[in-house]
């Protein structure tokens, strides 16, 4: 391996200097990450992603809950949060007014910066309630996570059009978690990142069925969304299964507004991809945040900075008409 060793003029210095310091003007004092609630990999990851910003791109970055993918859309486009994170439903949602929280209006304002990792949709009951599959949640009480979550939003639509009628309850997967513990909720089918902090608890502490779908189940879905791929969930990211579990998957994606300025967006992306390990450290999912998934989005345009980033990487980006 070569050494190269540059020679940089104190008037290099100086000037790059002043460059910096003016491109950070219009910078903001501070920054949000909208996040979601507590117990799920987005509090996680994005408390990974706060830290490395403050860190690298030197401005001060705190984390907000919410009720995740959905609110964050909103929040962004509305300029609320600086930085957010959501999967690929409901940013299309947001983006063709199809929002359900907010119908009819369509968040244009919004640009995605980096590719995060595959929330898989996950199903957990304990062990002794017999419940193998989907199809045997009729008539049962079933938490899907916050209402505004990925979860929250698609579970109510697929299992109508399964044709499976549940007593559904939504809240922050922490909470669930203990309720399922408790037995007033007979089980659990949500969206997040793998290892799921809140299923990865109820495993630690009861017996417990982490059951998956059927390939017809599976087939129905993707037949109907086009932004999710089939995913099988790792037996290793838990203990009580001893085989890859059958699912689905969206991405997630980091979103900024179109107003943040071209350099700062850069400075986060690189900041991000920079400090990789960092990142996978505060939360196993993040191994998937790698610059050959860019072109999983192909729903949000790119941020400009973001782009610059991507094309002084030799990734090619693809093109999203706005």
């Amino acid at each position: 391996m070569r050494t190269l060793i540059y020679t940089v003029s104190a008037a290099a210095l100086m000037a790059a200097g002043a460059t910096t310091a003016s491109a950070q003007d219009n910078w903001p004092e501070s920054m949000t990450v909208a996040t979601a609630s507590p117990g799920g990999v987005y509090a996680v990851y994005g408390q990974g992603i706060a830290t490395i910003v403050s860190d690298a791109v030197g401005i001060p970055t705190s984390t907000q809950q919410t009720q995740g993918p959905g609110q964050n859309v909103v929040l962004v486009n509305n300029g609320q949060a600086q930085i957010g994170m959501t999967t690929m439903g409901p940013a299309w949602q947001g983006w063709n007014g199809e929002l359900d929280m907010a119908p009819g209006t369509e968040f244009r304002e919004m640009r995605a910066l980096f590719p995060m990792y595959r929330t898989p949709f996950q199903m957990i009951t304990l062990a002794d309630t017999g419940i193998q599959g989907l199809e045997d949640l009729e008539g049962l009480t079933v938490g899907m996570a916050p209402r505004a979550g990925t979860g929250g939003t698609y579970w109510p639509i697929w299992l109508e059009q399964m044709g499976i009628s549940v007593d559904a309850q939504f809240g922050p997967a922490s909470d669930q978690g203990g309720q399922l513990g408790d037995r007033r909720l007979d089980a659990i089918i949500m969206a997040g990142g793998v290892p799921h902090p809140m299923m990865s608890e109820v495993e630690a502490s009861h017996e417990v069925n982490i059951f998956g779908m059927t390939q017809e189940q599976i087939d129905m879905i993707l037949e109907a969304n086009p932004y999710v791929e089939p995913f099988d969930i790792p037996q290793e990211m838990y203990t009580s299964v001893d085989e890859d579990v059958p699912s689905v998957a969206m991405w997630n994606i980091a979103i900024a507004n179109q107003d943040m300025p071209d350099d700062l967006a850069y400075a986060i992306v690189e900041a991000i991809f920079e400090n990789h390990d960092r990142l996978v450290q505060t939360h196993a999912s993040a191994v998937e945040t790698l610059l050959e998934h860019v072109g999983k989005n192909e729903t949000i345009p790119y941020h400009p900075g973001a782009i610059q980033y991507f094309e002084d990487q030799g990734i090619e980006v693809p093109e999203i008409s706005e």
